[in-house]
């Protein structure tokens, strides 16, 4: 049965996979979500002797039903391959009663590789499926990791231009050297005078302009997203929840249909958000922790019903969730809102207009399965030391955000199910702040000396995404105003010509 995908704010036409992952965006600005969420065709217990590549294809295949076997699976075997530094893609670290989800073994580090490995494969697909002539110029803009792992992933890939949009100063010293060493004739990276917001509503406005679409389509070009905003990059995500549901099988770690809990770091709310499709597909998961750092507006909206950006955006440690619309959150809404895309594009509206919405108390009683809270940056030091010196375990700041919410999570309610927390970078990403959460006496230290000194502490290889930055060139450095955005990406494209 072919699955089809609707625009959250109402557009009436329904599209296919593909188009769906071609487009990006939907045409009226809202996202596009599956007509149901399908369940899994095989018992949970089935997955437990399956590898990565193959629970891959056995969740993929339910949501991107146009792609053919053949298809599929040749993104998902050039997606998930020596790229990784490990064989089994994502692996599990038990520590306590939690075990991480180590999602950061990918060419860039961070969990975005995950997804962005094989978005180029799937949107390359997609464009021959739909005899698509024009150009795919990949628009995002990345909170510090999408852009670095999309880059990566969109570089020389033919019939590809990738522009990233990144909040000067706003990312970790690692994370920009990552971005602006990138090889590649059709990459470009730029630094906005902004915060992700200010970079992410730009996206969205070039996205939803027409008479930019359409003298783009005139010079042989069409945008696309590699944002989580996009499909294509949503359902790979549900894989590894799937996956690590089924490892914790393998390994006799729970029992066949025993509920877990799953704790993820979050910002843009797209990687919790897969962990509930996951829920929905049929993964005994029993509560989801949502993780948010200062910027704690998800943790006001499940406490309150209120969704408010209307505040201070601060500035912290771990940069990727620093973000105050989640863009993600929209399908969620749509979800609880009885799938009404009137309901759904009236309270979007409020958000652009007022910068709130509130939802119903019926909507809210649907969150029962979230659990909202935040870590302070004192907090995040205090998780990341902790788990040092009990574990000898050294975790990035995001993960540290997580971890620390899950044991308030355990404190609030007493329940000690076993609990899979997403480790969504690697602490090679974010050293200073790492290791001056360790001992302060590393502050005094240059970016890569604190590499050096990581790598003796944890006894982990030095990735070779870090090993590569020492002495790259930097090969980016255009800097634009936020309302500078559309006239950028216009001279990049030749457009203004």
């Amino acid at each position: 049965m072919e699955l089809l995908y609707r625009s959250t704010r109402g557009e009436k036409k329904a599209y296919t996979a593909s188009e769906a992952v071609l487009q990006g965006l939907a045409k009226d600005g809202g996202l596009f979500v599956p007509d149901q969420i399908p369940s899994l065709q095989r018992p949970i217990s089935e997955f437990a002797g399956l590898s990565y590549q193959e629970t891959a294809y056995e969740v993929m295949k339910l949501f991107l039903t146009d792609y053919t076997e053949e298809e599929l699976k040749y993104c998902i075997s050039h997606a998930y391959d020596d790229k990784f530094d490990t064989k089994v893609i994502a692996p599990l670290v038990k520590k306590g009663n939690a075990y991480y989800l180590e999602l950061f073994h990918g060419a860039t580090i961070a969990f975005k590789d995950m997804a962005l490995s094989i978005l180029p494969y799937l949107m390359v697909t997609a464009a021959k499926k739909n005899n698509c002539s024009n150009e795919i110029v990949i628009l995002t803009a990345t909170s510090g990791d999408t852009g670095k792992a999309a880059l990566a992933g969109f570089a020389n890939v033919p019939g590809t231009k990738i522009i990233v949009f990144y909040p000067k100063g706003g990312v970790s010293p690692i994370q920009e050297k990552q971005m602006v060493t990138q090889k590649g004739d059709n990459t470009w990276v730029v630094g906005i005078h902004g915060n992700f917001d200010d970079a992410q509503t730009g996206v969205k406005a070039l996205f939803n302009d027409k008479k930019l679409a359409e003298q783009m389509n005139q010079a042989g070009f069409q945008f696309s997203s590699a944002n989580s905003i996009n499909i294509g990059r949503l359902v790979p995500q549900v894989v590894y929840y799937v996956y690590s549901y089924a490892q914790l099988l393998a390994s006799g770690e729970i029992q066949n249909g025993e509920s877990i809990n799953v704790t993820v770091p979050t910002g843009n709310f797209g990687n919790i958000l897969a962990a509930y499709y996951a829920k929905q597909m049929g993964v005994p998961i029993h509560k989801l922790i949502c993780a948010s750092n200062d910027n704690k507006v998800l943790y006001d909206f499940f406490t309150t019903g209120c969704y408010d950006k209307n505040r201070d955006f601060i500035l912290t440690t771990s940069p990727s969730m620093d973000i105050l619309i989640s863009s993600n959150l929209e399908r969620l809404i749509y979800k609880i809102a009885g799938a009404d895309a009137n309901k759904d594009a009236a309270l979007m509206n409020d958000l652009a207009q007022t910068g709130k919405y509130v939802i119903t108390d019926e909507m809210k009683a649907q969150l029962a399965d979230f659990y909202g809270n935040y870590a302070t940056e004192e907090e995040t030091a205090n998780q990341i030391k902790k788990m040092y010196e009990t574990y000898h375990y050294i975790m990035d700041t995001h993960t540290a955000v997580a971890s620390c919410v899950y044991d308030k999570y355990v404190k609030d309610s007493g329940d000690n199910t076993k609990t899979v927390i997403a480790s969504t970078a690697s602490p090679y990403k974010f050293t200073r702040s790492v290791m001056n959460a360790i001992d302060p006496s590393y502050d005094e230290k240059g970016d890569f000396e604190l590499v050096d000194e990581l790598n003796k502490l944890s006894n982990v290889a030095i990735p070779k995404a870090i090993q590569e930055i020492r002495t790259a060139p930097v090969l980016h450095n255009r800097v634009c105003d936020k309302d500078q955005m559309k006239e950028t990406v216009c001279d990049i494209l030749g457009l203004n010509k």
